[in-house]
């Protein structure tokens, strides 16, 4: 029953994670990216507040951590989400999760250089290799039906983001003491903060409501980013970050089955191959070493 309990969970973060993609693209339809995410920000930010006290844990006091939750709140949420919006005026959602999934990578690279990881094996390095590889072989540079354009760039630049702050959050917010949920809502409430800033750039464009867009909105900010962080706490607190960072492989599946369906989104066959490729390399930068454990030597007890 507990491992059911725990497949059920994954599933329903994989599906609120690769569907923001969709739930973006249909809200572009009246907001602009800032609107976008600020509203999805607030939202966020409003469910996890409420989980919080519910729980009755309080948000962190300490001037130190909050410091480290605004760098957090700023790579982690505020500008990939715009990023996200952003790619998403010119790319479709299907290959937005496709080119999310380069995250991990993006990961181990700047693992590698804050030596974090210290050595690269040889599984690991062809990891990178494959996954720069699909990365490629995705844009295809050489054709002119290539994705090589601003709004794929930006996407990719908003996976490296989360690369980067995966490393950070591990490295300056694992052993803080406080809930994972009250620092995620804190995160949260400070991004919106950030989002507010870039208002007067981006946000004053009249908004032209529609209901298929409020929903979307609604969907993206109460299930996509507030409870999908909550169950994402849950998970890596009973199963632990590697099992839960499993979830990152159905990403660009979900992603490319809702554009496909919902939007009528065609992906050919390059891009397919890509994505095939890219989670290829993911998976090979997760194989580690196995340390030998050698077993003293039996020795019989005198009878």
């Amino acid at each position: 029953m507990g491992e059911t309990k725990t497949l059920l969970r994954m599933g329903a973060l994989a599906l609120m994670w690769g569907s923001s993609f969709l739930w973006i693209k249909l809200a572009l339809a009246a907001f602009t990216p800032v609107q976008l995410v600020l509203a999805r920000l607030v939202l966020g930010a409003a469910v996890l507040v409420v989980l919080c006290f519910a729980a009755k844990d309080r948000l962190p006091r300490s001037r130190r951590i909050w410091g480290y939750l605004a760098v957090a709140a700023l790579f982690h949420n505020a500008l990939p989400f715009l990023l996200f919006a952003i790619g998403e005026q010119t790319v479709d959602s299907g290959v937005t999760g496709v080119l999310n999934a380069t995250t991990p990578l993006w990961a181990l690279a700047v693992a590698l250089v804050w030596r974090v990881e210290r050595r690269l094996s040889a599984a690991r390095t062809a990891g990178l290799g494959l996954g720069l590889a699909g990365t490629i072989l995705i844009f295809a540079p050489w054709e002119s039906s290539g994705l090589l354009s601003w709004g794929a760039v930006v996407i990719l630049a908003a996976a490296a983001s989360y690369g980067f702050v995966m490393v950070y959050e591990g490295r300056f917010l694992a052993d803080t003491g406080a809930s994972p949920v009250a620092l995620a809502a804190a995160q949260m409430i400070t991004a919106s903060g950030f989002l507010l800033l870039a208002v007067p750039v981006g946000g004053l464009s009249p908004i032209h409501l529609g209901g298929t867009a409020v929903i979307a909105v609604a969907v993206l900010g109460v299930f996509s980013t507030g409870i999908a962080f909550a169950l994402n706490y849950r998970l890596i607190a009973t199963e632990g970050g590697v099992a839960t960072s499993t979830v990152g492989y159905l990403l660009p599946v979900v992603s490319v089955l809702l554009g496909t369906v919902f939007l009528d989104e065609e992906l050919n066959a390059r891009v397919i191959v890509g994505m095939v490729v890219v989670l290829a390399g993911v998976a090979l930068t997760r194989v580690r070493r196995r340390v030998a454990v050698v077993k003293p030597p039996l020795v019989e007890t005198p009878r």
